[in-house]
């Protein structure tokens, strides 16, 4: 399952271009959309509102911390 996932950017708008970190996040982002994708069928299956299902996803990421936060 691969999909067209972005170019990757610095802060700076530059863009990552090093082969192995462009790999490492797409196999990363194929995998959350895998995991993300069956825990939003699982929810269905149990009766669990659509709706509710995908807040529930966006509340997810908007709740991701940045360990590397920079002052």
């Amino acid at each position: 399952m691969s999909n067209q996932w972005p170019k990757w950017v610095r802060d700076d708008g530059s863009v990552v271009s090093c082969t192995e970190k462009v790999k490492v996040m797409t196999e990363n982002f194929d995998e959350i959309k895998q995991i993300a994708q069956d825990a939003f069928e699982d929810g269905l299956l149990m009766e669990v509102s659509e709706a509710q299902m995908r807040q529930a996803l966006h509340d997810l990421v908007d709740q991701l911390v940045n360990p590397y936060f920079k002052l």
